[in-house]
């Protein structure tokens, strides 16, 4: 049974593979959905948020669903657009992570993963928000499906170039990693964190807040925060109260390993909602993202949205 019956993808034309493969890539993914009986009508994205505008139109239209076809930043725009709408969102992966796209157990190669969304059920999940300071200063707000982040991670996605990401691809996430590890101050800033059954929140200092909402983030990193799914109402939060870099090389390469523990200092624990702010007069800049893209800086707010988001998920996924 076709359980799309009118689709728009959305394709980023410089996401990761995307730049050099599109010319084959696009035209046979829409061959494969016309064969299996959906009209299918494609969009390019042309400028930063025009995935958004796109999936919005195809709302309005009365589209079904919407693949978003590139990588987890592609996904991320479009995202913003369904949230709270009957229309789904399918993930053909062709950029650089595609941590969605795994999380479903759909293929890396975006054919094989066309073919398996044209018999894809539609699967309900809760979604996270964050809420953050914009570039300009202003007070945003996002939808995430596969994390959100203040501190350490959040910088390594500003300054992740992507022309050397398309060039460098996942190399690229492992060298400025590294840098950061080296250089970076990892300052503290403070959290108040929601628990669930607590009337009080609880308050500490933390370098690194991760609410994560998938299993795995595939390759070499795995499973970060055991426990994690996107079927979960809740958020797992994964919280480094420390500055020292040993700690953070030790988390590291126990997770590398598959045996990571938490203590302390790092801490794993479900909450309902993390609120992140900076201490008072200090200079100290600290970043916020969604989905591994740069969104901000403090002060962040990252909860379970009330709103949910219908996913196109093959029949055996356990996401």
């Amino acid at each position: 049974m076709v359980v799309m019956q009118k689709a728009a993808l959305i394709y980023n034309p410089v996401s990761g593979q995307l730049s050099s493969r599109r010319a084959k890539v696009i035209p046979q993914a829409l061959a494969i959905l016309r064969e299996a009986g959906v009209e299918v009508v494609a969009f390019e994205t042309n400028a930063p948020g025009s995935a958004t505008r796109f999936a919005r139109e195809a709302v309005e239209q009365g589209f079904d669903a919407v693949l978003a076809c590139g990588g987890d930043g592609t996904m991320h725009e479009v995202l913003q657009a369904l949230v709270g709408t009957e229309v789904a969102l399918g993930v053909v992966p062709l950029g650089t992570a595609n941590v969605l796209a795994q999380a479903l157990g759909l293929s890396t190669s975006a054919i094989k993963a066309v073919r398996k969304l044209v018999s894809a059920r539609n699967l309900s999940v809760p979604v996270g928000r964050i809420h953050y300071r914009n570039l300009q200063g202003h007070e945003q707000t996002n939808y995430f499906t596969v994390a959100a982040g203040v501190g350490a991670d959040a910088l390594l996605m500003a300054r992740m170039d992507k022309k050397l990401k398309r060039r460098l691809g996942y190399v690229l996430y492992l060298i400025e990693a590294f840098r950061i590890w080296a250089t970076g101050p990892f300052p503290l800033f403070q959290v108040r964190i929601q628990t669930n059954g607590d009337a009080e929140p609880q308050l500490v200092e933390a370098s690194q807040v991760l609410a994560v909402r998938v299993r795995s983030f595939g390759g070499a990193l795995g499973v970060l925060t055991p426990g994690s799914t996107l079927r979960g109402e809740d958020l797992r939060i994964l919280l480094f109260k420390t500055r020292s870099r040993w700690r953070y090389f030790r988390f590291l390469m126990a997770t590398l390993a598959g045996r990571q523990t938490f203590n302390s200092e790092i801490e794993i624990l479900n909450a309902n909602s993390v609120e992140c702010l900076p201490h008072n007069g200090s200079s100290e800049l600290v970043y916020a993202e969604a989905d591994g893209e740069w969104l901000g800086s403090l002060p962040a707010r990252i909860e379970i949205a009330s709103e949910r988001l219908t996913l196109l998920a093959p029949a055996d996924a356990r996401p």
